[in-house]
């Protein structure tokens, strides 16, 4: 009669894709999660280094954001497409000091924008960062929550930028160049080996060159095994309502908004 051995960590597997548990083969892990750790460094590694194809991006965007906002329309397009000082990508990954900034003929072209449609409440950007598989997954359909939702609360909105070789930081160029009360930036954030494709979003109230990370909020893991879209967005106009009563955004602004929706977590230990 054969003994079954029985796997305790298995239902908590089914609930996270970090590496719990994994097992031995004598003293060395087992062929299948070395096998797995490797393509799952592959990911995260392609996910930095792949380009961001603005084209399709700018055709994503004009396809399904077009109706997003109603009467945002002629504010939202033309897309401006931009790229920071650092040029390519090997110039973005080892200068990211480079990634925070405009070349200032593009600085100009967006004041250009700017006096031409006058004052906005809200700068949007969709940028590569560290991960063009988030951008590429996730960003259109998160966009058109928040242009819904930022329409809805009766905010101006400036023309929406995509941006390419780009670290957060550029949003304060951008932002400070449309004359905007806020950017927000749709970022790429630095790929995990269980979460290559995971977007972050970062709100600064007041952009401008010099402005530090204490002062603007962040919301990260938006991704199908992390934050949904739904949770992201209203987070973020949270953050937007909040941002514009108090004239701030960052350390000072707390999330008080609402806990984790445990209805659709599936996770017993959060219901």
């Amino acid at each position: 009669m054969t003994s079954k051995t029985i796997d305790a960590w298995r239902p908590l597997r089914e609930y996270t894709t970090a590496r719990i548990a994994l097992g031995r083969a004598g003293v060395a892990a087992p062929t299948r999660v070395n096998l797995q750790f490797q393509l799952d460094h592959a990911r995260a590694r392609d996910a930095v280094h792949q380009a961001l194809n603005l084209d399709e991006l700018i055709v994503a965007c004009t396809t399904d954001l077009t109706s997003a906002g109603n009467d945002q329309r002629d504010m939202l397009f033309p897309i401006i497409s931009l790229c920071s000082v650092a040029g390519d990508r090997n110039r973005y990954l080892q200068r990211p000091d480079l990634g925070r900034q405009l070349p200032e003929q593009q600085w100009q072209t967006l004041r250009s924008r700017a006096a031409e449609q006058g004052p906005i409440d809200v700068a949007l950007i969709i940028a590569d960062g560290l991960s063009s598989a988030a951008v590429v997954a996730h960003a259109v359909n998160l966009s058109r929550l928040l242009i819904d939702g930022l329409h809805a609360l009766g905010l101006r909105l400036g023309p929406l930028c995509l941006a390419s070789q780009a670290r957060v930081a550029l949003a304060d160029d951008i932002g400070e160049a449309l004359g905007a009360t806020l950017s927000i930036i749709l970022i790429g954030e630095r790929p995990g080996l269980s979460s290559p494709d995971s977007l972050g979003l970062y709100i600064t109230h007041s952009p401008k060159r010099g402005r530090s990370d204490a002062q603007r909020n962040c919301i990260s893991n938006i991704r199908e095994a992390g934050l949904s879209y739904p949770q992201a967005a209203e987070t973020a106009l949270y953050l937007v309502r909040g941002a514009l009563r108090k004239g701030l955004s960052g350390t000072d602004l707390k999330d008080e908004s609402t806990t984790i929706n445990t209805a659709s977590t599936g996770i017993p230990f959060l219901k």
